[in-house]
């Protein structure tokens, strides 16, 4: 009779244990599988999904989402995904094509294409020829023009971002949409802080002239009144010719630009090119986060750096 009791509780134990087992596999499972393509759009989405699960960075370190080769992680967390959050395809073009082969069974969230938000055109041009920074405001945008796709770099754009991220993932999980809206509150509030924090910080540099490597910084110039008088590159993957160094060698002249800002995306030769031998100082300024760890503070940290690197580069000396 004992031995029959002990085989009669160790089965009891067993069965209870594979049951706890199964509980937490259901548990797993239950957590909604996200991926963010880039640090500041996984940023945001970490902070809206805190406490009911953690979206997959695919895009880290300073690789560039033009130039990006996905691993075999990558592409398995695409393909397990159930929402998948990204800027565009114009942006993140090395990622476009996998997520619509990989990605064709998930909830896809172009954050580009999401109401609310404010859009500006391309700059062309050495000096930005034919756009007039003056009231610019939130710039309403003509047809034909192209648009700039670096949208997170203003925090209002954020605030409306960080909402349609809570719509799709409560409509992917209605569990726990209660939670998605209470973080979207909280991280909105967040928001409003840092805007007020950073139009504080750059509030006495507004109006010196600088030159950017690369034309990626317009949303944040815009939104905290902030000229840049030129660019080096326009865009990432067009390498300017000697003709356009000239000529911003010239501006520099011309305009007593105060400071040249590069990336840590790109080498920053061409910058030491054009403020050689000028009084124009060189700093560096990343709109991806490169340096940051990923999560949810990342897009606080990554602005804040934003501001205090304009500031420090522009600041009188």
């Amino acid at each position: 009779m004992r031995a029959a009791g002990r085989c009669a509780r160790r089965t009891i134990r067993a069965v209870a244990c594979l049951a706890a087992a199964c509980l937490a596999t259901v548990a797993a499972d239950a957590e909604v599988r996200v991926v963010a393509s880039i640090k500041p759009v996984h940023s945001l989405v970490a902070a809206v999904m805190a406490g009911a699960g953690s979206p997959e960075l695919i895009i880290t370190g300073t690789t560039s989402p033009h130039a990006f080769s996905l691993r075999p992680s990558d592409a398995r967390n695409i393909q397990n995904a159930q929402v998948i959050f990204m800027v565009g395809d114009a942006l993140e073009t090395s990622l476009a094509g996998s997520i619509e082969t990989l990605g064709r069974d998930a909830r896809v969230v172009r954050l580009f294409e999401i109401d609310g938000l404010v859009r500006l055109p391309l700059r062309e041009g050495v000096t930005f020829e034919g756009h007039d920074h003056e009231g610019e405001g939130d710039h309403e945008v003509r047809e034909g023009e192209s648009l700039d796709m670096h949208i997170w770099l203003d925090p209002v754009n954020a605030r409306t971002m960080v909402r349609a991220i809570a719509d799709a993932l409560s409509a992917e999980d209605a569990v726990n949409a209660a939670t998605y809206a209470a973080n979207a509150d909280v991280e909105t509030g967040r928001l409003d802080a840092l805007l007020d924090r950073i139009d504080a910080d750059v509030r006495g540099v507004r109006g010196r002239p600088f030159i950017v490597l690369h034309d990626a910084f317009h949303y944040f110039e815009n939104r905290f009144g902030l000229i840049a008088a030129g660019a080096v590159r326009v865009s990432p993957d067009r390498p300017p010719g000697v003709r356009r160094i000239t000529a911003l060698r010239e501006l520099v002249s011309d305009l007593e630009v105060v400071c040249v800002l590069a990336e840590p995306q790109f080498e920053s030769r061409l910058a030491n090119v054009i403020t050689e031998g000028t009084s124009a100082r060189l700093g560096t300024v990343d709109p991806l986060g490169a340096a940051l760890d990923s999560g949810a503070d990342l897009y606080f940290t990554l602005l804040n750096d934003m501001a205090t690197s304009f500031r420090d580069c522009l600041a009188e000396r």
